[in-house]
């Protein structure tokens, strides 16, 4: 497990994105007794971790205009996922600066769940939604745990396998997609915990690329990487979202 301060590390080479990888993740997710919050009085989101195949000349994907242009200024996409890429990814939204809430910010593609919808269903329409990929519910490998955030939310991440699919986010949600390479979770300098006084649990990010990703986010990759690349069922849930992520 990473620590900050580590002055060395090590980043594996890419994955193959192939049905040996398909069948692996998959294998380990039926595998799992998956941790589930309960509700109570918060409100429930679905994300998906979208695994699509990368490189490092297509890694990113900026939302376009009804010019075909790009929506958001270009020196405001950050280009330090960018070095992230290659081989077997997941898909990383960068939010536009222009919301009200959780501006600028990393997510995976997700949100509340609307009546009458599972996490499956509501996964899919967001990633439809949000990124313009459109999936059924044969491309979902498994659930992870469930992650309960500080904004009052219970979220359940959802693992599709995309295939090869074209990215066009929606301008109003998403600044730029990224395909960040999935060997990215498994460098040795990854997870990076750090200590706050104001919670006795260490907050969580990750390193991708050139730049760091944070909780709540940060915990879903973390699983992806320990259950899905790994096989190991070590929970989460007591892992902290920084100070900022708290409303």
């Amino acid at each position: 497990m990473g620590e900050q301060g580590s002055l060395a590390h090590v980043i594996p080479a890419p994955l193959r994105y192939d049905v040996e990888l398909r069948e692996r993740i998959t294998a380990h997710l039926s595998g799992h007794e998956r941790r589930v919050a309960d509700l109570g009085e918060r409100r429930h989101a679905a994300v998906a971790l979208v695994l699509v195949d990368s490189a490092p000349e297509t890694a990113r994907a900026p939302s376009l205009g009804p010019d075909g242009r790009p929506a958001h200024a270009p020196v405001l996409l950050h280009e330090g996922l960018t070095a992230g890429a290659g081989g077997a990814a997941f898909v990383l939204c960068r939010r536009p600066l222009t919301l009200p809430r959780h501006a600028g910010q990393y997510a995976l593609p997700g949100g509340r769940l609307e009546p009458g919808e599972d996490v499956v269903t509501a996964a899919l329409r967001e990633t439809h939604e949000e990124i313009g990929v459109d999936l059924g519910p044969d491309a979902v490998l498994g659930l992870l745990d469930d992650y309960v955030t500080r904004s009052g939310f219970v979220m359940t991440p959802v693992v599709v396998w995309a295939g090869e699919v074209e990215l066009r986010p929606d301008p109003g949600e998403v600044m730029a997609a990224y395909r960040v390479g999935l060997h990215q979770l498994l460098r040795t300098d990854s997870p990076r915990l750090e200590h706050i006084p104001e919670s006795d649990r260490p907050v969580v990010s990750v390193p991708l690329g050139s730049t760091y990703v944070h909780a709540p986010t940060a915990a879903v990759l973390v699983q992806l990487g320990w259950l899905g690349l790994l096989g190991r069922s070590d929970p989460v849930d007591h892992f902290e979202q920084p100070v900022f992520a708290w409303s």
